[in-house]
This record gives structure tokens, sequence and C-alpha cells, in this order.
């Protein structure tokens, strides 16, 4: 055969070959797949692609029929079912020019579980790992996580993969997700769906949409720093190459010498970096919408510590983005309030963590939205606590009480008001629950004490009934109580049901973190 013509063969077989792959097969999106679960009493959301104008047949295990859709010209289609009863498994067929068979599905609740790395933190690495994994035999409790990247735009599907709960597929899982959806499986008996999207040390503006990090003047100044940066990528890129070649260089000296090699240089930020505002929504929140949920948990604000003040804002502005896009009203969302963390220090003072925990407080005033308090769980030299079981807990009794009406006390203590007698200061408590203690026995702790001059000192505190009066020698007449108030505090208001009460003050004197942008 002439080369010339062997050359035209191959060229075609090659476009065809390109041609049957541009027709495409019936696709769907990673969260739609066998061992998922599906949002008991919500509309189920089946979504997809096929050649534009292709018909797809669906039929399902749990009805007698069949129904067909059509994709639009842009090769999209969806439609819209009510889920069956709660239960399984149950089946999914759709067939197009291809055949695609969803199987073990299963109908209960599903929740997204998101953050940064406390989220993000897994099952092996939290305490009594090895029994956990071990015990993790829960075949109807099924696992969802979205692989981590970034994304310029919203994104229409992600990697990731359903599968059943079991000592070989928990390991690597969010502890904190296992723990809440355990507990709420224990207690609800019915299956639970978790979808995992976090990643370590990243922003709330990373997971807020574009849209509403647009609509605010207070976020101008993350977009400024975010366009600036991505505009001075390029010759920060070449210099940290420059660095980068130098650092090898030292390295292999240093190794010649016995000597400690060099720090090696930070690449800069720019395009894909995970702190990018909205490139997390984009690519790790985006393409699960509009699968149904239950609602949503949320462990982060580490990252946005030294911008408290800011959070007060962002964070209520990113789960309104989330309920907007989602369209599926007002669903619950709860979040973990931060841990105690670093040095414990001996007199009262400010603390942009201790501002932050206030943001996120908050943000209780939004509808449908509950908090975690774990002001007791942290570790001073480690800002991930490896107590993850009380944390999933703690997100489960709200759950359980305003999501499925269950009658628990579900939160510790939290601030309601307060009135002043002569040199005393009267605190009054909402979720008192079944009264108010001090845990162990010990004097109250954690309260401090301030009169006009600002300068607190530590208060003497006792609990009378459902309130806590606090008073101090040193302060005739006091104006601001605070308790908790420190990166880590040591403090011991519990509820009886021993949850304890959160971090607060009743002064509204500018803190550390005012007007950081």
């Amino acid at each position: 055969m002439q080369p010339d013509r062997r050359r035209w063969i191959i060229s075609a077989l090659v476009i065809l070959v390109a041609a049957a792959s541009a027709s495409a097969d019936v696709r769907l999106p990673a969260v739609i797949g066998g061992n998922m679960v599906l949002q008991q009493g919500k509309p189920a959301t089946i979504w997809g692609w096929a050649d534009p104008g292709e018909k797809i047949s669906v039929s399902v295990s749990w009805l007698n029929m069949q129904w067909a859709v059509a994709a639009d010209d842009q090769g999209h289609w969806s439609f819209q079912m009510a889920a069956p009863k709660v239960g399984g498994p149950y089946t999914m067929t759709l067939a197009g020019k291809n055949v695609v068979e969803l199987k073990n599905i299963l109908v209960g609740e599903v929740w997204v579980c998101s953050g940064q790395s406390n989220m993000q933190w897994s099952v092996r690495a939290s305490n009594n790992a090895e029994q956990e994994i071990a015990a993790a035999d829960y075949p109807n409790i099924r696992l969802f996580s979205v692989k981590r990247t970034v994304a310029a735009e919203p994104q229409k599907d992600c990697e990731g993969q359903w599968s059943a709960c079991t000592p070989e597929t928990i390991p690597d899982f969010s502890a904190v997700a296992y723990f809440f959806g355990r507990h709420l499986h224990k207690e609800l008996n019915i299956p639970i769906g978790l979808i995992h999207t976090s990643w370590g040390g990243t922003p709330a503006e990373a997971w807020t949409s574009d849209e509403y990090m647009k609509s605010d003047g207070d976020f101008e100044p993350i977009l400024k720093r975010h366009n600036d940066a991505v505009a001075a990528y390029p010759e920060a890129m070449k210099q940290y190459k420059e660095k980068l070649a130098q650092w090898r260089q030292d390295t292999e000296k240093a190794k010649a010498e016995g000597k400690n090699p060099p720090n090696r240089p930070g690449e800069p930020y720019g395009p894909g970096n995970p702190h990018n505002p909205s490139g997390l929504y984009n690519a790790m929140i985006a393409p699960l919408i509009p699968f149904s949920i239950q609602g949503a948990i949320w462990y982060q604000g580490e990252s946005n510590a030294g911008r408290a003040y800011q959070y007060r804002k962002l964070f209520p502005a990113m789960i309104r983005s989330w309920r907007d896009s989602w369209n599926q009203g007002e669903f619950p969302f709860l979040f973990v309030q931060l841990a105690n963390f670093m040095a414990v220090k001996d007199q009262p003072g400010d603390s942009a963590w201790a501002e932050l925990r206030e943001a996120q407080t908050m943000t209780l005033a939004m509808k449908n939205t509950g908090m975690a308090v774990i002001i007791d769980i942290g570790e001073a030299n480690d800002i991930h606590p490896r107590n993850k079981q009380d944390v999933g807990v703690r997100l489960a009794l709200w759950a359980l009480a305003n999501t499925y009406g269950r009658d628990v006390v579900y939160s510790g203590p939290l601030y309601k008001s307060h009135r002043v007698d002569g040199n005393k200061v009267i605190l009054s408590f909402d979720h008192v629950g079944g009264g108010l203690l001090a845990r162990d026995g010990e004097p109250l702790k954690g309260f401090a004490v301030a009169g006009v001059d600002k300068r607190f000192v530590w208060a003497d505190a006792k609990i009378e009934g459902d309130t806590v009066v606090v008073s101090s020698d040193q302060v005739d007449e006091p104006v601001a109580v605070r308790y908790a108030w420190a990166d880590n505090p040591v403090c011991n208001l519990y509820n009886k049901e021993m949850l304890p009460a959160s971090p607060f003050r009743i002064d509204e004197w500018p803190g550390v973190t005012a007007g950081s942008k």
C-alpha cells in the first residue's frame, strides 16, 4: 500500500473514532449513581447529558411505569419525580443510545458536610480510631466525597462516588460528618447520605458564590486582593522559579556540607489557589446542585479569624448563596463554633478567635441555623482537636430537635439578657435545659467584668436559679461582662445535660479585628 493512501486511511479512521466518541452516551453527574441516598419527602431531581434531542427512557423499581425525557439543544436533560418511601434498595434504569442502571439506591436523609480542615479531618486521625473503624459497619449510611479542586466558573460535575459505610470505606472519610450521620442513623433508624466536600485551610469566601461576593461592598477588599494577586501572578511566578532554582542549589550545598537545608520558597498566590473567592463554590458545591438534600453541616472559621467582624456578614452571605442556589427553601444549616485553641492567658483581654465565635453566634439570627459549641474539647497545641465524636453528636442534637422534632435538649446555655443591680450583673440564658451548673462542682470560671474604663478583671460568678450573678470588688459600677472571651478560655458553665455555654459578651466595644478586611 502506498504511504499516502495508508496515511489517508489512518486519518479517516481517526475521524470515524472521533465522530463515534462525539455521539454522547447518556451520562449522569457523579452525585447521581449507584449506592446513593435520595432525600425522602422531596422531589428527586435527576439530570445528565446526552446527544441534543436524544430521548431517554426512565424506569424505576418502585413504580410500574416508564417515562421519557429529551435532551435540549445543548445535550442537557433533567426531570423531577417523587422520592419513594424510606428504605430500599431500589434501582433506576436510564436508556438512550446506551443503558445506565443504578443499583442499591436508598431513600432517607441527605446532608452536605463542608468546611475547612476540621471537617476534612478523617476518622483514622481521630480519637479511638482503631475501634471506630472496626465498628463502622453501617450499610445504610452512604458516603460521597467530592474531589478537591478549584474552578473559575460554576461547574456542572465533580469527581466522586457513593459507597456504603464499612470499615474499608470509612478511615479517610470526614470524622465530623460520619459521627453526625451515625448519631442520626441510630436515632432515626433510616438511611443517611453524607456528601463530604471540604478543603483544609480555606476561607469562607472560597465557598461563596460570585454573585454574593459581588453583592456587598464590604467584600470588595477580598475581591481586590484576589484580582491584584492574579494580575501580579506571572511576574511573581517568574521570581518564584528563580528562587526555587537557587533553593535547590543551596539545598544540595547544605547537604554536602552536612548542614540543615534552607526552607523551600512558597509558591505565589494565583489562579487555581483554593483561597480564590468562589473557587470552591464553583468546583465543589455547584456540581451538587440541584440534588435534593435535607440540610448542611459546616465546620470552618479558623481561616477567617483575623477578619472576624467581616465574617459577621460574610458567613450569612455564604449560607444565603447556598440556599438560593439550591432553591430548596431555607434548609437547615448547622455549624460548629470554633474550639478552644492556643495558649491559656492569665488575664482577660481581647481575642480574634473570641470575635469569630461571636460572629458565628450572631449567625443564629438567621432562620433554621444551629451551632454546636465545643469550647471544652479543643487542644491548646493543635488546631485539630481529635475528639470529633462530640462534635458530630452536638451537631446531630440540633438536627434531631429542630429538623426531626425530637424532644431533646440540643444546646448549651446561650446568653439572652442582663440587668445591673448595684455592683452586680445578673445574666439570663436560653437553653438552660434541666438547669445551670459548674462542671465538676468547682466555682464558676471564665467570667470577667469591667467598668466604663474598659479594664477587665476576673469576676466572682455564682449560679442563682437559671441566672448567673457576676461581680467584683474591683468594679463598683459594672457595664460589661464577658464569658470565655479568649483564644483558649478556662470556663465551666454548662446545663445539666452537660452541654457547654457559648462564649459571649454584653458590651459592643470595638474588638481587635474591627476594620479588618
